[in-house]
């Protein structure tokens, strides 16, 4: 008898739109093809029957990821940051347009990168185009190559190539960017509210450097922007819940804004940051428990969309990790193997559902990035599935990372969560064969 498909999962645990659910899921020719009740007796020519202590999740999607190759594959690269991917159960990944040389400014920076990914994609690959001050008449052009948005900040990136836009040229940009319904995704911090951090081992200098103020003022010049223009913006690792007024304010006038955050500033507080660990420094600032408190509310109230990584990293000497100097080090967390159980550990302290957290890491991200094919198991999405072990114990050591660099502020911390599997398109992602697939804006 020809089996119905080529692949069948079984669990008491599949999730769906409702929750979790028993059910059986049948891939066929990499997509999922059937979601039946648990015993509706689907045939695959390879089955996989879940343990009792395993659930099937979608595969999650990261928008928010600096892979920093070509040019600065010393910090990063597609093989290393895709195989970090995958073992935490990311399938899809979004590459930022900068730390890389070029950057993703023009077509060309966008061969470019397409170049280094071949033969290093382990997971599937998209690309953000970049918004700088010498290319908004370029940004039509990178939208027709199908970038899946476009990148900018509102005050200096840490790297020259790649500077920030003024007032009136982000305006512009956003016009611009409006005339084609394309996306804006925004690091907003306001220029004039920061200042440099001083040196030393204390993280109280850096977080006094970056105050709430510096975000909530650059989130109000965004919507101003966005209500002047019509354009979709996107405001990227939000960590200022001082913010979240003015967005649900936005939202409830119309403007087009959607908001992430990131699992360190939903996990980690400034007055547990310890002497010297610059593995903690990011930009903006991870903030108090106070402020983390309100941001968790503002995930469960819908304000914040989805929660990505950030995973942006360097090498341990551009971190400083020796002299613990906060005012040297690069601003950047590397956590992209790690999201889910850093996420769910907090979460369920806190009581919030495995399938809540599922969603903000999922579809979240994937709706905002118009990937209608990710984030769901549901019939003709992508056979992007994890089984994840939601009670097991796991002990960070960076050392089992497969980050190019194990600089990590999560190193020794015990996780609850696993990843015992990760399939793309159906099969068991082979650590010996790159199969992931380019993705551009656009397609099904």
């Amino acid at each position: 008898m020809t089996p119905d498909h080529d692949l069948v999962l079984r669990g008491q645990r599949v999730h769906g739109p409702q929750g979790f659910d028993p059910a059986e899921v049948g891939v066929s020719g990499g997509r999922i093809a059937a979601v039946a009740p648990l015993g509706a007796g689907l045939t695959g020519a390879r089955e996989i029957e879940l343990d009792q202590d395993e659930v099937l999740l979608p595969g999650l999607v990261d928008s928010h990821v600096h892979i920093n190759d070509p040019g600065r594959t010393e910090w990063e690269g597609f093989d290393t940051a895709t195989r970090a991917a995958a073992r935490g159960g990311v399938t899809t990944v979004i590459d930022m347009p900068l730390n890389s040389i070029p950057p993703t400014t023009s077509v060309s920076g966008l061969s470019a990168k397409v170049a280094a990914s071949t033969g290093s994609r382990y997971v599937d690959i998209g690309f953000w185009g970049g918004a700088v001050p010498d290319n908004l008449g370029d940004l039509r052009e990178l939208h027709a190559a199908r970038v899946f948005g476009f990148k900018c900040f509102t005050l200096p990136s840490g790297v020259d190539e790649f500077p920030p836009l003024g007032a009136g040229e982000l305006r512009t940009a956003l016009a611009e960017v409006a005339s084609f319904d394309g996306l804006m995704i925004v690091h907003a911090e306001d220029p004039g509210s920061v200042s440099g951090a001083p040196s030393g081992r204390g993280y109280e200098g850096f977080l006094a450097s970056r105050p709430p103020e510096a975000e909530t003022r650059a989130v109000a010049q965004v919507i101003d922007a966005a209500r002047e223009t019509g354009a979709r913006v996107h405001i990227l690792h939000l960590s200022a819940a001082d913010s979240l007024p003015l967005i649900a304010a936005a939202r409830a006038e119309g403007i087009r804004l959607t908001v992430e955050t990131c699992p360190h500033y939903l996990t980690l507080s400034a007055d547990a940051v310890p002497e010297g660990a610059t593995s903690h420094k990011c930009c903006p600032p991870i903030r108090d428990r106070s402020n983390q408190d309100r941001l968790w509310q503002g995930l469960l109230e819908g304000v914040i969309d989805c929660v990505v990584t950030d995973h942006s990293p360097s090498t341990a000497e551009l971190k400083h990790v020796e002299s613990g100097d906060f005012g040297a080090a690069w601003g950047g967390v590397a956590s992209l193997q790690l999201g889910l159980p850093v996420v769910w550990t907090e979460a369920r302290r806190r009581g919030v559902p495995l399938e809540t957290v599922v969603s903000w890491m999922t579809a979240g991200p994937a709706d905002v990035a118009g990937l209608s094919e990710k984030g769901r198991i549901r019939v003709g999405g992508a056979a992007d599935l994890v089984i994840f072990s939601p009670d097991a114990a796991l002990t960070v050591d960076p050392a089992r990372l497969e980050h190019r660099h194990p600089v990590t502020p999560y190193a020794g911390s015990t996780l609850h969560g696993a990843v015992r599997r990760t399939l793309l398109a159906g099969e068991e992602i082979d650590f010996s064969r790159p199969a992931g697939r380019l993705l551009w804006r656009g397609e099904p």
